[in-house]
């Protein structure tokens, strides 16, 4: 039985994971693989950081060139994390004409096409399975059961941070900074927790789930976002007694012949399975045009969930090995589709107002929602409060557009604040 070599950069959760499984699982992975994968070195910042769960036969040292001047090393797996350095580390190991897998979802949705084309080059493979939704196979599903269907939809939880913080909310009655705090104690928030809760983190994934599911190469500046950090308990028990659950959703999909790109808050029906995804986990829904649509469910982050994902593309470097079919890239769907104007991205709404709470307010509010031609399905306000009373208003589908003048037209209206703005997802 053959030997195939594998260098590691970074030995933190992920890459523990990976060595965990390698040990733990060899003699599988070698009669599903028909080779035998030996960790030969790892590469980390601090080698004498105290290491346990595995069996250290391995070299670590705190040099690149341990690893990318091995000859015996065929395959380098990047979980190192940054953009840089790990971009340089990954060229560098394509261009040596080794194979790489890496869960950098960050440097993948940010210079991935770069490295597609330096693999390309060298005929070597890249696989980031797990850059995206940790232990869910979105990415592989989407290039092989996909393959001869058109995508109108890609859309799901794709932050376990996030969705922890408004689990918490929603079931625990957490304030917005009592969830984050939580999630800090347990290690799913860091210390500075933006990345998460504004939004950025899903909006590189939805990046990559994008190129995949409809060929396109959009950047962050395509990405329209908007995080959950505004969000109050109040709009939480609002939207529940209305029948919704708010979820921070990642969706791309397909309007007309344009592609809309967005990260942000949405209602979601408390009977849709999305509504039902809790704490850390993930959900992927995927609409086809043949298939109709399929969820897939599971943990998004963890050391064992993520690197069976990178086991996953680890495997396939060693059939491609094995079938000499190394170098084709992970993704070869590619097309143009240009960005959808604000007056093509349409949904419901959901609406909270906040008036003085004076004779004609309501007539003030209605006036102005009807001159942005927008109508409402429910309307309903809440009991004064210091003055200030809080209207609610469902919409039928309205564009951002016309949400645009809305917006325009409160900042301007003396005593009318629009507080919160959220679209329905169905």
């Amino acid at each position: 039985m053959s030997e195939i070599g594998i260098g590691l950069f970074g030995l933190g959760t992920v890459g523990t994971g990976v060595v965990k499984i390698l040990q733990e699982n060899a003699a599988q992975i070698a009669k599903r693989t028909g080779a035998k994968m030996v960790v030969k070195h790892a590469v980390v910042h601090n080698v004498n950081k105290t290491r346990s769960g595995i069996i250290n036969t391995f070299p670590i040292t705190d040099n690149p060139k341990d690893i990318l001047e091995n000859d015996s090393i065929e395959i380098v797996v990047e979980v190192m994390g940054s953009i840089d350095a790990a971009r340089d580390i990954i060229k560098r190991a394509l261009n040596a004409k080794k194979h790489v897998v890496t869960a950098n979802k960050d440097l993948i949705a940010i210079h991935g096409q770069e490295l597609v084309r330096i693999a390309h080059d060298n005929g070597v493979d890249l696989y980031y399975e797990a850059a995206v939704a940790g232990g869910i196979p979105i990415l592989r599903t989407l290039t092989s059961s996909f393959t001869a269907d058109e995508i109108s939809r890609v859309a799901g939880i794709i932050n376990g941070t996030s969705n922890f913080i408004l689990t918490q909310m929603a079931v625990n009655h957490l304030s917005y900074a009592q969830a984050l705090q939580l999630a800090q104690d347990k290690g799913f928030a860091e210390a500075d927790p933006t990345n998460d809760v504004e939004g950025f983190d899903a909006a590189y994934k939805l990046i990559i789930l994008s190129n995949f599911a409809f060929g396109v190469q959009p950047v962050l500046g395509d990405v329209n976002i908007k995080g959950i950090s505004d969000l109050t308990d109040t709009d939480i028990q609002d939207a529940h007694q209305l029948g919704f659950a708010i979820k921070l959703l990642g969706v791309a999909e397909r309007v007309d012949n344009a592609i809309s790109i967005e990260v942000a808050p949405h209602l979601v029906p408390l009977d849709h399975p999305l509504a039902t995804v809790h704490n850390e986990n993930n959900a992927v829904l995927v609409n086809g045009e043949s298939v109709g649509e399929i969820i897939l469910y599971g943990p998004g982050a963890g050391e064992l969930p993520t690197a069976n994902s990178v086991l996953s593309d680890l495997t396939n470097v060693a059939t491609d090995l094995a079938l000499n079919t190394s170098g084709r890239p992970f993704n070869s769907f590619n097309q143009d589709l240009p960005l959808a104007k604000p007056s093509q991205r349409k949904a419901r709404r959901f609406i909270v107002i906040e008036v003085k709470d004076t004779p004609g307010a309501m007539y003030s509010v209605t006036g102005i929602f009807a001159s942005a031609q927008i109508s409402f399905t429910d309307l309903k306000q809440s009991p004064a409060v210091n003055g200030i009373a809080r209207l609610i208003a469902i919409t039928h589908p309205a564009s951002d557009a016309q949400l645009n003048v809305i917006k325009t037209t409160l900042k301007n209206a003396d005593g009318i604040n629009l507080r919160s703005e959220y679209k329905i997802f169905s």
